[in-house]
């Protein structure tokens, strides 16, 4: 890279950290991954409605990060990138069919080489079992849908995205935004039941340290929770999402809106419905992690373990006037990241740029291991440091995404409260983080606007070719699109609105909630 500070980071996590030798290995780390998780929407990130006492009590005992980043706002890329360290134009791991498949090492890899033990329960999202992912043992795994994953995404790469039928991505959010149990939320429960069972059960090695990762489904959609849990969140009480004015969306936005079939306003109580939802599955999945670190407690070894909570990306629930994630927008790609446990520091709020490419170093300096000379290039940190109050506010932060929903690649730099999106053939964006959290007024052609981006385009140019990176991506999409029979037999593939858990069919899953929303699919 050209940009001497990010060199200057690289060699200090390397110099620093593979000699690292002074830490002690904990008995035990746990890491706790949600799936969809908006980093806003948390009671400790300063929320003032949603209920995540579990998770408030985990960042009590140690360090929030108030500015962690998703290394790309899908599910296959982001887990790739936390597994692997790397970023997707590194990896090409590009989507929701190219997912991580164990051949590029993880830091899952350098524990088990080690000696450490590292199970992992419940979503991972990689390509299969059948791969070494790294772990000693996969409990509940839930990968790519039928091994191939979302294939009609690979149309990007033909620039021939089709629209979803008409009501399909409304439905998923506003027709299933009821009271209910759907198989995710029994699946979270399975996967509470295995981690508490391993808990009991495992003991581990004298100076090795035993991983656990509890990696649960929700609060992904479809947006169908428990009534007591719906009952938490009167409409009335909702607040509504930042919406921009549809005469103001960016192209990248009204690509996305048109692929997705979204009406031109978003209806005001439909998004408050929506956001009942939301937040009553987020409580659910806290309530799951209460009953994990309940469990640590009865055994008497909550003290002594280290512990993580985070998110592949994040959920903007209609900010911006879109739902999901698949934007460099800081409500789907932002996400939280807390440390906890022995040796890091309690109630400390940490405001570095972080994202998932630090959980490789990190992670390996939890456990006590070290990382190998192939690491040296990797181009995260390890959040030792910060979680000490040893803040880098200088370090950039970047992002990317080149999948489904996008026209063309997308590139976020963010450097104190400066943020640039990038996008390949379209106006760039820029915002002021610290006046405009909300990011409803783009700065672009601005004085202020201009001078952001003279300072953060050498950023992103010392990172990659953003145009050289658009092409790959899509030259990866159509080859593996031919793969599977080219362009017409990945388009007449069905839409996959989200992944089946193990042991459910695809048809299962759907007829679970047609008996919600009592329509026919």
């Amino acid at each position: 890279m050209k940009y001497d500070g990010l060199l200057v980071y690289q060699h200090n996590c390397v110099n620093v950290y593979l000699n690292k030798s002074s830490m002690p290995a904990p008995q035990r780390l746990v890491i706790f991954v949600a799936d969809n998780h908006n980093r806003s929407v948390v009671g400790c990130y300063g929320h003032p409605v949603v209920q995540t006492p579990h998770i408030d009590a985990i960042a009590q005992r140690g360090t929030r990060f108030a500015n962690a980043y998703s290394t790309s706002p899908l599910c296959c890329p982001a887990r790739a990138a936390m597994a692997t360290g790397r970023y997707p134009h590194q990896t090409s791991y590009w989507d929701n069919v190219m997912a991580y498949d164990g051949a590029i090492p993880s830091w899952m890899h350098r524990l088990r080489e080690q000696g450490h033990h590292v199970t992992a329960i419940g979503k991972l999202h990689y390509r299969s079992s059948d791969d070494d992912n790294g772990f000693t043992k996969e409990i509940l795994p839930m990968h790519l849908h039928e091994g191939k994953g979302a294939l009609k995404g690979l149309l990007r790469g033909f620039d021939a995205q089709k629209p979803k039928e008409p009501g399909v991505m409304m439905g998923l959010y506003d027709d299933l935004s009821k009271e209910g149990d759907t198989h995710y939320q029994d699946y979270d429960r399975q996967i509470t039941e295995q981690a508490v069972a391993w808990l009991r059960e495992h003991q581990p090695t004298d100076n090795k340290t035993s991983v656990l990762i509890v990696s649960y489904i929700s609060p992904h959609p479809p947006f169908t929770v428990a009534k007591r849990f719906l009952d938490m969140y009167p409409l009335k009480d909702m607040p509504l999402p930042p919406e921009m004015a549809s005469d103001s969306f960016h192209p990248s936005v009204e690509f996305a809106r048109q692929l997705d079939g979204m009406p031109p306003q978003l209806d005001p109580a439909v998004l408050q419905r929506i956001a009942a939802s939301y937040f009553g599955l987020i409580t659910h999945m806290d309530e799951q992690i209460g009953i994990v670190l309940q469990e640590m407690k009865s055994l008497q070894i909550f003290d002594d373990t280290r512990m993580m909570y985070t998110s592949d990306h994040g959920e903007l629930f209609g900010a911006q006037g879109l739902f999901g994630k698949r934007s460099l927008f800081e409500g789907a790609v932002g996400v939280p990241l807390i440390l906890a446990g022995p040796g890091i520091q309690a109630g400390h709020v940490s405001e570095q740029l972080v994202s998932h490419v630090d959980l490789f170093p990190t992670l390996i300096d939890m456990a006590g291991a070290q990382l190998e000379p192939a690491d040296a290039d990797l181009p995260g940190l390890s959040l030792w440091p910060a979680a000490h109050g040893q803040d880098d506010l200088e370090r950039p932060l970047f992002a990317e995404y080149h999948a489904q929903g996008s026209r063309s690649a997308a590139y976020l730099v963010r450097q104190h409260d400066d943020k640039m999106i990038v996008h390949v053939g379209m106006p760039t964006q820029t915002f002021d983080l610290h006046a405009d959290p909300d990011e409803l007024h783009d700065l672009h052609g601005t004085a202020q606007g201009d001078a952001m981006e003279r300072r953060l385009m050498p950023v992103l140019l010392s990172i990659c070719d953003p145009q050289l990176q658009d092409d790959r991506a899509k030259a990866a999409q159509r080859a593996k699109a031919d793969a599977y029979g080219g362009q017409q037999a990945v388009g007449e593939e069905a839409f996959i609105a989200f992944t089946p858990p193990p042991g459910v069919s695809a048809e299962e899953a759907w007829a679970s909630l047609d008996a919600v929303s009592g329509s026919a699919r």
